[in-house]
């Protein structure tokens, strides 16, 4: 099988390259010339085509399907019910852990929110299929959904994110308002927010006895083995999963989702291989969302605009079945000085599919809100927003008290501004127009994301001809994986990239922990450079205690490797390549181990974050309230930049996804049934290139020597988290109308 073929996740590239430069994606050319197969790309012999059957109503049970109906339409293989669905080893209600949530899959009538998956139909084509889903004519015993943060009970949530405590605080908040020269009180609403990356879910199941191989995209391969297994009954090394491309994933795909499971299910019905891929509605429900809040900030300040207090009040919503809560208040733990800060979370149950992680969980949408109220606060004390920004500049993360591990966020804003021209921006509102006369205005927004890191194990070879091999198994959802960590491995094992093959995307490889928070170069990077360090540890072993070697006894001065040959650190004159000490060794090979995980006394000692800048300018149609966002500027810090090329698609990205918060998305729900009004891409609304502004992001030079061996930060969220805000107080600097209600819609303008 070639090494470069859309069948295997193998790739060497013939450029030369190190880490710091900007090179081209190496999986480009098989994506644009249509060989890079995705998961459901693929065609095994015999495969069926598999559709799901999906609820119509919001909250209620199935009370029959027309089964009959289904299976005499020519094609239908099976009809896969609750009543003839593959028993499993374990619930899929029970949980494993902080990443197990609950997943429908046949096993009552029940109807927990619209789109639930309640039957599933497996047919010869796909067309089959679909008209016998609709052949199935589910009928329902209806109950009155509960849809919105007003229409259930609100509680106190046991955690928010992922364990993290729902209150939090320093200070005493009331004592602070009370003794502030100004104070305001302001809340803000987000809108729920869909799952939907250009690749919807996919599933192709072939079982092989008791052995499943699984085709799919995900960003954890190793925890989709682990719910499998305990799922099916099966050990984890029996479940084979092949993920070597995804078209997306901004957590949807971190953990395996119900439609996924059901092909797996499915196919050991039928005993064939099976196809599922999820339709763009069936994205609207079981694959995780953004939930909605509202948010209430107030903030005291002294007679020098200094922060006296900072009190941050989130209502969020979850499932009626399970618990995954949006942590919107812990952004406002990292970002201003303040004496006194205090963050509560508080929660309602609806009748809708578990939200789960997407894009900046928790800091996107606490983010908006946070910087709004801050904007809304220089205003009242008659600052400037940076100049406010800037007076109340954490010099240690505030709700902690620990230092960052590096923060260069001063940089940020200094050269973000210089690059956007904020100097002149004129203080109060409505003061600029264009030449068509359309209201200009000119906002900014602080950003902000923890440097995180998980636990990633790699492998790497080098061989006597000079040859390298590096394989982990690592997730490239687009971010540029295949490249960047192409990078790292050859610099770690000190060889050209063109002599270096680069394995992914493949559970049979070294698990290389989950591709998310953005903490995936960190990790998987972190272990690719630890395996590169066996290797030439070892390498360097055999040179310098062989007296044929011309690095022989310098064990003591140390030895560096670069451009495929070992060097003495205080001679670099002397120096020997990996194939005469291999050959005159009688090794064909060294083979090295390496493992990666965050420093448990550096997260005691240190506060860790990647910051940045975000200036916007809109332009708003004063007679129609139309929004346009012409120019953004971004300026970032985010620690040891790999490939700046990669980096600044990452932010153009997460900025762009910014402009889709703050000005279109917004799932509307019908509170009478439930149901999805717009459960596609044409209601749906995205940001398209007529939307897109010209953009410019800034790479802000910053080195960091704690937060990990790389000394890298995560970049894939944190140009959401200042954008949305920047682009929300540019509305109000053009029109005077602060809307605290996202997304920015043209009816709230002309209200």
């Amino acid at each position: 099988m070639p090494e470069t073929s859309a069948q295997s996740p193998i790739e060497r590239t013939r450029h030369g390259s190190s880490i710091g430069q900007p090179l081209t994606r190496r999986d480009g050319p098989l994506k644009v010339t249509g060989q890079a197969r995705f998961a459901a790309d693929h065609l095994p012999p015999g495969t069926l085509h598999a559709a799901l059957c999906v609820a119509r109503i919001g909250r209620g049970r199935v009370t029959g399907l027309d089964v009959a109906a289904a299976k005499a339409h020519p094609g239908v293989v099976a009809v896969m019910t609750p009543e003839n669905a593959p028993k499993l080893a374990k619930h899929p209600d029970e949980k494993d852990g902080p990443f197990t949530f609950r997943l429908d899959l046949l096993q009552d009538s029940a109807v927990r929110y619209a789109n639930q998956p309640v039957a599933v139909v497996v047919a010869e084509t796909l067309e089959a299929a679909t008209e016998g889903a609709r052949l199935l004519a589910p009928r329902y015993a209806v109950e009155s959904p509960r849809i919105g943060l007003d229409a259930g009970a609100v509680f106190t949530p046991p955690s928010v994110g992922v364990g993290q405590p729902p209150e939090e605080g320093i200070g005493d908040v009331e004592a602070g308002l009370g003794a502030a020269a100004k104070t305001i009180s302001a809340t803000y609403e987000t809108a729920a927010q869909y799952h939907n990356a250009m690749e919807p879910h996919a599933a192709i199941a072939i079982w092989e006895g008791d052995r499943l191989t699984l085709h799919t995209p995900s960003q954890g391969m190793a925890m989709a083995q682990g719910r499998l297994a305990g799922l099916f009954g099966l050990r984890p090394e029996d479940i084979h999963i092949e993920s070597p491309y995804l078209g997306g994933g901004f957590g949807s795909k971190g953990m395996i989702a119900g439609p996924q499971v059901l092909a797996c299910m499915a196919a050991r019905l039928v005993g064939r291989p099976v196809k599922l891929v999820a339709s763009r509605s069936q994205m609207f429900g079981p694959m995780g969302h953004r939930p909605p809040t509202r948010q209430t900030l107030r903030l005291g300040v002294d007679a020098d605009g200094k922060l006296t207090a900072l009190d941050h009040h989130t209502l969020t919503a979850s499932s009626t079945f399970d618990d995954f809560f949006e942590p919107s208040g812990g952004v406002s733990h990292t970002l201003y000085a303040s004496p006194a800060i205090s963050t509560r979370h508080e929660a309602v149950r609806l009748d809708t599919g578990t939200p789960l992680f997407m894009r900046a969980p928790g800091e996107a949408s606490g983010s908006v809100a946070l910087e709004s109220a801050v904007d809304e606060m220089a205003d009242a004390c008659g600052m400037d927003p940076l100049a406010f920004r800037l007076a109340n500049y954490a010099e240690v993360e505030p709700i902690s008290g620990r230092p960052f591990s590096s923060k260069a966020l001063r940089d940020c804003y200094r050269q973000g501004a210089e690059r956007f021209g904020w100097a002149g921006r004129p203080l109060k509102p409505r003061q600029m127009r264009d030449a068509n006369g359309l209201l200009v205005g000119w906002g900014m927004g602080t950003a902000t994301f923890p440097a995180l890191m998980f636990e990633g194990n790699a492998r790497a070879e080098l061989r006597a001809d000079g040859t390298g091999t590096v394989e982990i198994g690592a997730h490239d959802m687009g971010q540029g994986a295949w490249t960047a960590l192409a990078q790292i491995a050859a610099d770690g094992l000190g060889i050209p990239i063109e002599k270096l093959t680069f394995r992914m995307g493949s559970s049979n490889l070294p698990d290389a922990g989950i591709a998310g928070g953005s903490g995936h170069t960190a990790t998987a990077g972190g272990a690719i450079h630890a395996a590169g360090l066996d290797v030439i540890g070892k390498l360097a072993d055999l040179a310098t205690n062989d007296p044929a070697s011309a690095l022989y006894g310098a064990g003591n001065a140390g030895v560096v490797a670069r451009g495929g040959r070992l060097h003495r650190r205080d001679d670099e004159s002397r120096s020997e390549s990996f194939e005469a000490i291999l050959g005159r060794a009688g090794q064909p090979s060294i083979t090295g181990l390496g493992k990666a995980s965050s420093d448990p006394a550096a997260q005691k000692s240190h506060a860790m974050h990647a910051h940045g800048a975000v200036f916007a300018e809109v332009k708003v149609d004063p007679d129609l309230g139309q929004v346009r966002v012409t120019r953004l500027v971004g300026a970032f810090a985010a620690g040891r930049i790999i490939n700046p090329r990669l980096v600044t698609s990452q932010y153009y990205g997460g900025m762009i996804w910014g402009v889709s918060f703050a000005l279109h998305e917004h799932a509307a729900m019908d509170a009478r049934t439930g149901r999805f009004l717009n459960d596609n891409l044409a209601e749906y609304h995205l940001p398209v290139n007529a939307d897109t502004p010209a953009m410019e992001a800034i790479l802000v030079h910053e080195d960091d020597a704690v937060v990990n061996a790389l000394g890298v930060k995560g970049v894939g969220e944190i140009g959401i988290t200042g954008t949305a805000g920047a682009v929300a107080n540019a509305v109000w600097h053009a029109t005077g109308i602060r809307i605290r209600t996202l997304p920015i819609t043209l009816d709230t303008l002309l209200s």
